[in-house]
């Protein structure tokens, strides 16, 4: 995939976007606007949301909305998963088709209500007062689509009735338009694997990515609104490869020894090209819905797509009914959790489309994937003893009372904390059965109690298969709060946020699962990770390693970090000796994954 389109296309976006949402918020909140007349509520919900966030997060959480909802539109439309063409024309037209039908006077029912057809009919006929009648009938009818898409999508397409919709950009329809371009970037061929979903979320925040860096250079720590853009980092697609098969197809091979799917993982290292004794002791596997796969910091979902097509490969070998596949999949193997709660909403959008490709029945199933956005949750004590009286005290113990507190920091701490309450599923069956309807003061409490369990519940060690590419952060970028609390809670690996998620990742998972992951590889040699190198030799076992050193990210623009890549297994093995790939002399990305292919092939020819 030629990505150099795609960066450019998407900093522009990121500009422009942010540059029209301004001047359209600078326009409805002007005195005597025409949003404040028509639209007052939604201007309120507005005003509140400046005052809460500020000017410059509201502007740029709406310019992300709708840059987001523009590329899956866009790709569902070039994959031919809309009705109609939302944000593409026809063959050999300019305008988007779902327009140019409305102009006909087609509008489809089950996607624009009778209401928004009459306006719409209204602006195009000329008989409703309009300085840009045909845009603002596009404007409607994007929004009616955007708004049918809720029931299927929920996550990346809520409803759209406040402030979101004052604040779209007015051009959608000039060769100019953002539409325009995101149809010039989004390419056919571009939009044939979702992974290009990925490429855009990693290009669109690289320009805040860069600034954060630079107030890093002057001694400026990496605040919690800041940590998603400083941290991210999308995988080149063969170490994804080479992460999953030897994690989650090494898993499975284990438990069906004469499974053909070895044959489908170009880099699967088989036991063999180790050395000494395994033994049997490894995590028994009776059917392919057992196999629980995290990403516990999953960005855009580029491990999980991946992981998803293995899994397809497993179960059709196991005789499932192919219309029943990707359902299950997404119920009950594939998890998720990220801090940006945008990233979220793609790596949600990315499982869907990789289920839809394998059924075109699927959005009718209304499967929402296991993706889990990490969410700053507070409670005062006072509000949590009423509550407590409410529900009773035999059920509120001290590590529930705990546990609700420990994400009053989430936006800070992410996937690192660990819930306190150890029966996190047990307590949130029991408080989602009690209906709080009546008690209009607790009822937003009792929500808010549900949301931190629900969140507790996907941070439970409970994963077959832990697999990840974890944020890099160092101490010097540490706030103060996170310094600390790094300290206090993995005194073992507390240097960079990259080495605590490997301690996390060990502790998610099941005894004799997988844990796969690239970091940084300072690990391996200095003095500070001493302590978490003990930990993994003495309790844990190295599977397989490929020491990449500098330079193996180049085709995502060369980040000049020296990594490693490994597979643990959560068990201990001491007569065994993993595989181990030294890459380190290889001069560009795709070098080393030539080197990597022919040691592997040459490994398992032997």
């Amino acid at each position: 995939m030629d990505t150099s389109k795609l960066k450019k296309f998407a900093q522009f976006a990121r500009r422009t976007l942010g540059e029209q949402v301004s001047a359209k918020l600078a326009l409805v909140l002007s005195a005597g606007s025409a949003a404040r007349r028509e639209n007052a509520d939604a201007v309120k919900k507005l005003e509140d949301a400046i005052s809460l966030h500020g000017k410059d997060q509201v502007i740029e959480r709406v310019a992300y909305t709708w840059f987001n909802r523009f590329c899956a539109l866009r790709f569902m439309d070039v994959n031919r998963y809309t009705r109609i063409g939302i944000v593409s024309p026809s063959e050999g037209q300019f305008q988007p088709e779902i327009l140019l039908e409305a102009k006909m006077g087609h509008m489809d029912a089950d996607m624009v209500p009778s209401k928004i057809q009459q306006q719409v009919t209204d602006l195009l006929a000329g008989t409703a007062p309009s300085h840009d009648p045909q845009g603002e009938a596009y404007r409607l009818l994007v929004v009616a689509a955007c708004n049918s898409w809720h029931e299927s999508m929920p996550f990346l397409f809520e409803r759209i009735n406040d402030y979101t919709e004052l604040l779209m950009p007015d051009d959608l329809l000039s060769g100019n338009s953002i539409l325009a371009y995101t149809r010039e970037a989004m390419t056919p061929d571009a939009c044939k694997d979702v992974e290009v979903i990925g490429w855009l979320y990693q290009f669109y925040i690289s320009e805040k990515k860069d600034a954060v860096f630079e107030r890093l250079k002057k001694n400026q720590k990496i605040t919690p609104e800041n940590i998603p853009a400083a941290t991210q980092l999308f995988t080149p697609h063969w170490i994804v490869r080479y992460l999953v098969d030897n994690s989650l197809g090494r898993l499975w091979l284990l438990n069906r020894p004469h499974s053909k799917l070895a044959e489908k993982m170009e880099y699967y290292i088989p036991p063999e090209m180790g050395s000494g004794e395994l033994g049997n002791d490894f995590l028994r596997i009776s059917k392919p819905e057992d196999l629980k796969v995290c990403d516990p910091a999953c960005g855009s979902g580029h491990m999980l797509t991946y992981a998803f097509d293995l899994l397809y490969a497993i179960y059709e070998e196991e005789g499932y009914d192919v219309a029943e596949i990707p359902e299950k999949i997404l119920a009950h193997n594939l998890y998720g959790i990220e801090l940006d709660e945008r990233a979220g909403e793609l790596a949600a959008f990315a499982l869907t489309m990789k289920a839809r490709a394998q059924h075109r029945r699927f959005f009718n199933k209304r499967i929402k994937p296991n993706i889990t956005v990490l969410e700053k949750i507070c409670f005062s004590p006072e509000e949590l003893d009423e509550y407590m009286g409410y529900v009773g005290r035999n059920l509120f113990t001290h590590g529930l009372r705990e546990t609700l507190q420990q994400f009053s920091e989430a936006d800070n701490f992410g996937s690192l904390i660990v819930p306190k309450v150890g029966n996190v599923a047990d307590v949130l069956a029991t408080l989602e059965a009690n209906d709080m309807a009546g008690n209009l003061f607790l009822a937003d409490t009792h929500q808010r109690v549900l949301k931190v369990l629900r969140m507790a519940e996907a941070l439970s060690p409970r994963y077959a298969v832990v697999v990840a590419n974890p944020p890099y952060m160092g101490g010097k970028g540490m706030n103060g709060r996170l310094s600390v609390w790094a300290r206090e809670n993995y005194p073992n690996s507390k240097s960079d946020l990259f080495a605590m998620f490997i301690e996390r990742n060990l502790d998610l998972t099941e005894n004799g699962g997988a844990v796969a992951m690239i970091t940084m590889q300072s690990w391996m040699f200095l003095s500070s990770f001493e302590a978490l190198r003990s930990r993994i030799l003495n309790q844990h076992t190295i599977l397989s390693m490929a020491h990449l050193g500098a330079r193996a990210f180049d085709s995502i623009g060369g980040e000049v970090v020296s990594t490693t890549a490994f597979v643990l297994e959560n068990t201990h093995k001491p007569e065994y000796r993993g595989a181990y790939l030294r890459l380190v002399d290889g001069n560009s990305e795709a070098e080393k994954m030539e080197m990597m292919v022919k040691a592997i092939a040459q490994g398992r020819a032997a």
